[in-house]
């Protein structure tokens, strides 16, 4: 990730988003040179007006133009010309130039002489005849910075001047504040309002300076600062490190720095006491809504109390809509910061005693309000934090939890909050605090039972994401369940320990773990939840699964569009994921995957990638399926959630093995099995497996591809607790028949053909079909596979439904129906070009060249599709060099580069490294054709 620490500026103004005020200052001083005139730049404090007037002081300045420059400030303000001191004395020598009247008023004036005061007229008259003599050398531009801040005599002398300049090569350009109480404002000069950045301005000028903060905590300074440059630049410095990366949550309202503060809280300084404190519930309430300071006041004239902040321009009152609103949100914010803690508790009491049917925002008030340890507040935000679990906010629900923690009086109910706020931060992007020390928190403040069930769900989330491995998260968890149980706990903390045990037990990849499981849901009985009951059946053994379990599944699925706890969904689509129900679930992943991105819970977006993935890859979106595990492997590394991340890896490895890059196939399955096989993580290792096998039968190798299969499954038994071994029940099937194994093939097939799940699920019957033709003969095997062809729903799964195609027409071929082998060996290489899947498009060529059917060549791709960064990596991986060799010449990891390729082999219709130079070719003359671009990042 990006350094989030502010970047250094190189020299100049940053003047982003600036084009049109640039403009306007520029046609101001490109004036001839004896037209002279004024211009003030108004706007909002920190809006950009003293950037604008610093630029247009370096083009004048680099133009030749004398410059005088001055500047408001506001501890001179009372001091009488002290404005016009700064601006004129540097014009001191030429005041004997002047007649007398004039030198000795401006001397007196400017405090370099002694005499009686002359009148303001005399001075202003003495300034502008000292300017236009100074003029007579060449053009003047009087600058003026902080013009709301100059003294009064200064001011009035300058208005004077600045409204007698034409004609006389004089520039007057000043900068403002729009406010009321301006006295140049109501002079009557040409004035430009320098306008709030746009909303991409501001975000170019935000990311240009603090280009790594997190996304979340970008889209939050945006927003608040409304497009004032200075807020934007100003804000992240405020900030924790862990906070610009959103490993910290941020404050409910964003502190201000001290330039901020005293740019916003001006203003408010001067008000009287009743109408802070109205504007004190204005800006703690944050909904622009008058009521609550309407019952918080007395009598019919409250409205009035807000009057005096109406006129300084802070506020503005529409009693008509019963809204109020600050001029600037920050004013809001500095409000805040200027009343004191007292003053903040009362108004937060008066406002939690205003909201009894509004739970969240009440807790968040009454947590404000007290002072020590407050069980009925701690009570009221714990609930506020399972509110915002369930809408998906966990940082919202994580700041609950640790507040909720600090205002336990019981150390049970510190620790229990704690060790849930470890659990539900594990789910934020960039975790919003360091678990194990939120655990080592818990296990202080109660050794007991009450918060050892919730350390226990957070310990083995870490340790499967760290160092740790299977077996001791298993040990984690079963202890904690256990002591629960025995304490007669029950409810949302048990079932949230068994949902993570059940994780445990899967990626364990052996029944052994899931023994203590299934006794865990035994001592439930008839209160294991719904989903947990299901899912312990689908999720942990597809294959042993009833038409009972697959209809309660059924009606899970049917309901999860309504769903809008994210952690719910993702559960609901694992158990449908494995028996083929996904697609049920498709679009509630997605609006996981997009709350993900805009900041809700990361790690159910990444495992809803995760399973996207594989749908698209199951249904012939290969491209898809790419982009979508690319992201949710980047998303997941970027977490530090290696564990949740690695089916995507699965994903990229079946796509390679399937496309003919045994490199990369090689590359990810590795990096799979060396992050699993330490960690005792052997469901990773038979996925690698799967992979590897699917390689082996596109190359030919069937003895290989037989050995892989055993050791997923062994021939004629689909092993218990290994969801895989059904997937992959169809490839055993093929490399037993293919390599002189028929009896095992057979065992195998009926093996598959015992399960329940086959018959419900289209993919899994096309498969078991596909298998029984490919160890059947003669008018048996060809009538097996038209029934597989025409299974219901078939045609969903191209790959699958060309395979069958493809040993169909090799049946045919040998049995001497040749027309009919042609039609089928046809599709199957039209399916396989479409996806690139080279292998298993050389064999249908081969197998129509072998029927006498011309064998037409696998269609060329000119490289002319290809990206200008596929055509770079193309070229060196032509060369010979290796991924680790290309990733380090071009500044990418090796994976990227693996990603590239296996989208390159198919657009230039090659299967290996060795063919790439010559499918290149030289390159396409000039005006050929354009390069196609990447498709992006993967979204519906």
């Amino acid at each position: 990730m990006d350094d989030v620490r502010p970047r250094s500026r190189a020299p100049g103004p940053d003047l982003v988003g600036r084009t049109a005020d640039l403009d306007v200052v520029g046609s101001f001083l490109t004036r001839p040179a004896d037209a002279g005139g004024a211009l003030l730049l108004t706007g909002d404090p920190g809006v950009g007006k003293s950037v604008l007037l610093q630029e247009a002081c370096r083009t004048a300045a680099a133009s030749g133009v004398r410059l005088l420059r001055a500047s408001g400030v506001q501890f001179e303000a009372k001091v009488s010309f002290a404005g016009l001191n700064q601006l004129l004395l540097p014009l001191h020598d030429r005041l004997g130039g002047l007649p007398a009247l004039h030198r000795r008023a401006l001397a007196v004036a400017l405090g370099v002489g002694s005499g009686p005061d002359a009148g303001r007229l005399v001075v202003s008259a003495a300034a502008l005849a000292l300017l236009r003599a100074a003029a007579a050398d060449g053009p003047v531009l009087v600058a003026v910075d902080d013009l709301q801040w100059l003294d009064h005599a200064s001011a009035r002398v300058l208005g004077f001047v600045a409204r007698r300049l034409e004609g006389s090569g004089i520039g007057f350009l000043g900068a403002v504040r729009t406010d009321p109480g301006s006295f140049l404002l109501r002079a009557g000069l040409p004035r430009h309002e320098v306008p709030p950045l746009d909303a991409a301005a501001a975000a170019d000028l935000l990311g240009s300076r603090f280009p790594g903060l997190a996304p979340a905590v970008h889209r939050r300074v945006v927003s608040a600062a409304q497009g004032n440059p200075l807020a934007l630049l100003e804000l992240p410095l405020t900030m924790t490190e862990g906070q610009r990366r959103a490993a910290e949550p941020l404050p409910r309202s964003l502190t201000l720095s001290a330039p901020l503060q005293e740019l916003f809280a001006e203003r408010v300084r001067g008000l009287p006491a009743d109408t802070r404190r109205l504007l004190l519930l204005a800006a703690l309430d944050g909904t622009g809504d008058l009521g609550p300071l309407r019952a918080a006041s007395s009598g019919d004239g409250w409205l009035d109390g807000l009057a005096p902040a109406e006129r300084a321009g802070v506020v503005r009152v529409d009693p008509d809509a019963g809204r109020i609103a600050f001029r600037h949100p920050l004013t809001g914010a500095a409000v805040v910061e200027l009343a004191t803690s007292g003053e903040r508790r009362r108004a937060h009491a008066v406002l939690a005693g205003l909201l009894p049917e509004d739970p969240e925002r009440r807790a968040w008030h009454l947590a404000e309000a007290v002072v020590g340890p407050d069980e009925p507040a701690a009570a009221l935000l714990e609930v506020a934090a399972h509110l915002a679990v369930h809408k998906g906010d966990a940082v919202r629900a994580v700041r609950a939890l640790l507040r909720a923690a600090d205002l336990s009086p019981r150390g049970a109910d510190r620790a229990r909050r704690l060790a849930e706020a470890a659990y539900v931060g594990a789910d934020v992007a960039g975790r919003l605090h360091s678990v194990p020390d939120l655990l080592g928190e818990a296990r202080r403040a109660d050794p007991g039972t009450e918060g050892s069930l919730h350390a226990a769900v957070a310990a083995a989330h870490h340790l499967l994401n760290g160092e740790g491995d299977v077996d001791t998260a298993h040990l984690v968890l079963v202890r904690g369940i256990d002591g629960a149980l025995a304490h007669g706990r029950s409810g949302a903390p048990v079932e949230e320990a068994l949902h993570t045990l059940m994780a445990v037990c899967h990626f364990s990849g052996r029944p052994e773990p899931w023994r203590a499981f299934e006794g865990a849901l035994d001592r439930l009985g008839p209160g294991v939840p719904p989903l947990l009951a299901v899912s312990g059946r689908v999720y942990g053994d597809p294959a042993g699964a009833t038409p009972a379990d697959l209809e309660r599944l059924d009606a899970l699925v049917a309901t999860v569009d309504e769903e809008v706890d994210p952690v719910r969904i993702v559960r609901v689509a694992i158990a449908a994921f494995y028996v083929d129900r996904l697609a049920g679930c498709r679009r509630a992943l997605w609006r996981v995957v997009r709350d993900g991105r805009d900041g809700g819970a990361a790690t159910s977006a990444v495992s809803a990638l995760m399973m996207l993935c594989h749908d698209a890859y199951r249904e012939g979106r290969w491209d898809e399926a790419a982009r979508a595990a690319e992201e949710g492997v980047a998303w997941g590394e970027r977490l530090g959630y290696r564990l949740v991340a690695l089916p995507g890896l699965y994903c990229l490895a079946l796509l390679a093995a399937a496309r003919g890059d045994e490199e990369a196939t090689r590359s990810l399955t590795g990096e799979m099995v060396a992050w699993a096989a330490p960690r005792g993580v052997t469901m990773l290792e038979h996925f690698a497996g799967r992979a590897r096998a699917l390689a082996a039968l596109g190359r030919g190798d069937y003895d290989e591809a037989l050995r892989l299969g055993a050791a997923i499954s062994p021939p004629g038994r689909l092993a218990r607790h290994v969801p895989v071994a059904l997937w992959t029940a169809r490839d055993l099937v093929e490399a037993a028949a293919r390599s002189g194994h028929p009896e095992e093939a057979a065992a195998h097939v009926a093996a598959v053909q015992r399960t329940a799940v086959v018959s419900r699920s289209p993919r899994l019957a096309l498969l078991a079909a596909g298998a029984a033709a490919l160890t059947a003969s003669g008018e048996e095997a060809g009538a097996l596979h038209r029934e597989a062809l025409a299974l219901p729903g078939a045609a969903r799964f191209p790959f699958e439904r060309a395979r069958v195609q493809l040993s169909h027409g090799e049946h045919l071929r040998r049995t001497r129906a040749a027309h009919a082998a042609r039609v089928e060996l046809t599709a199957a290489l039209e399916t396989f070009e479409h996806l690139g899947a080279r292998p298993w498009a050389a064999r249908a060529a081969q197998e129509l060249h072998a029927g006498g059917h011309g064998g037409r060549p696998v269609r060329d791709r000119s490289w002319t599709t290809l990206t200008a960064q596929e055509r770079e990596i193309a070229s060196l991986a032509a060369s010979g060099l290796s991924n680790k060799q290309i990733g380090t010449r071009l500044h990418l990891s090796p994976r990227t580069v693996s990603g590239h390729l296996y989208r390159v082999f198919p657009k230039l219709g090659v299967s290996t490294r060795a063919a790439l130079r010559d499918a290149l070719g030289p390159p396409p003359a000039a005006g050929s054709g354009r390069m196609t671009r990447d498709e992006g990042r993967a979204a519906p």
